[in-house]
């Protein structure tokens, strides 16, 4: 098992905890006009799609040869693959063609979170509010995800690469999940009470 690390690298990774508060700090004094039924489609897009993430992840690891047993049932590959399996290890594996394509999927990503927060709010506050709440937890999702079909992370103190662009993000699983927390609570304690209750189009 892995040491505990507070830091993650490049140094400015860690300057993802303040986006969270700084958030919240924008939002608190006007709150935000963001209803129920905006935060539910966003969470249902966000942790479908955080499933899809870890599935492509998994492909990726059966490429390269990194996932004993997936011929067999996801049993197996739990079994298996859990022990051995290190994403830093994968992506360094990864052939130049794969690998421009995760780039580029990663952007893809980011894409898509941002147009669904584009749709789901006309004011920039509420935008900003929708990507950070898909973005989380499209990332917990992910997590989960691993971890149901091939018990990966076996601890939150594994290390992960979180993106690639502009060049590796290197944490250990707690760093995301914490940042992802904590733009959840953001919004939820940012959101006017009663906001959305009339139509979604008075946003």
């Amino acid at each position: 098992m892995e040491a505990f690390r507070l830091f993650a690298s490049p140094w400015w990774v860690n300057l993802l905890l303040l986006v969270p508060l700084l958030a919240w700090f924008w939002w608190r004094r006007r709150g935000l006009e963001v209803s129920r039924q905006q935060l539910a489609f966003a969470a249902l897009f966000g942790g479908a799609f955080g499933w899809v993430e870890a599935a492509v992840v998994i492909y990726l690891r059966a490429a390269v040869g990194l996932l004993p047993g997936y011929g067999g049932t996801l049993a197996d590959v739990a079994r298996l693959s859990a022990g051995l399996y290190r994403q830093t290890q994968s992506v360094r594996e990864l052939p130049p063609s794969l690998l421009a394509v995760e780039v580029l999927r990663e952007a893809a990503t980011l894409l898509m979170l941002l147009a669904v927060a584009l749709l789901a709010a006309r004011r920039l506050r509420e935008r900003c509010a929708v990507f950070l709440w898909s973005f989380a937890l499209w990332d917990l999702s992910y997590y989960a995800g691993l971890w149901a079909t091939v018990r990966w992370p076996a601890s939150l103190r594994e290390t992960d690469i979180l993106f690639l662009i502009p060049q590796p993000w290197i944490a250990q699983v707690w760093y995301p999940l914490l940042v992802s927390l904590l733009a959840l609570l953001a919004v939820l304690l940012a959101r006017r009470p009663g906001a959305g209750r009339g139509s979604l189009r008075e946003y």
